[in-house]
C-alpha cells in the first residue's frame, strides 16, 4: 500500500476555523450555532403551536367519528401538545423570573 502523506497547510486549517493566522477571529464570522436565542425561542414556539393544532384536529376527528384517526393517536398528540406546553410554560417563568431579578439589582 503507497500511502503519500500531504504537508499541513497551517494557514488553510487556520482558514477553516474561522481564524486569522494570528489566532484572532475572523470579524465576519458567523456564531457557532448559526441562530440567535430568539430565533430558537421562535422555532419552539411555532413547534409547539403546531402540536397543539395537530392534536385539536384529531380530537375533531375522533369526535366526527372517523375511522381512520384512532383514539391513541389522539390521546399521544394530546400528551405530546401538553408537554411542549408545559416545558413552553416553565421557560416563560424562568425568563420572567431572571428579568424580575436583574431589574432589582443594585447598580
Amino acid at each position: 500500500m503507497d500511502l503519500k502523506l500531504k504537508p499541513f497547510d497551517f494557514a488553510q486549517a487556520v482558514a477553516r476555523a474561522g481564524l486569522t493566522p494570528t489566532g484572532q477571529p475572523l470579524v465576519t464570522a458567523k456564531p457557532v450555532g448559526g441562530a440567535s436565542f430568539a430565533d430558537a425561542m421562535t422555532q419552539a414556539m411555532k413547534g409547539v403551536s403546531a402540536a397543539q393544532n395537530e392534536a385539536t384536529r384529531l380530537q375533531r376527528e375522533v369526535q366526527l367519528d372517523n375511522p381512520t384517526v384512532s383514539l391513541e393517536e389522539t390521546m399521544v398528540a394530546m400528551q405530546k401538545a401538553q408537554i411542549g406546553f408545559q416545558a413552553t410554560l416553565q421557560v416563560r417563568n424562568r425568563l420572567v423570573s431572571a428579568y424580575s431579578e436583574i431589574m432589582n439589582m443594585q447598580v
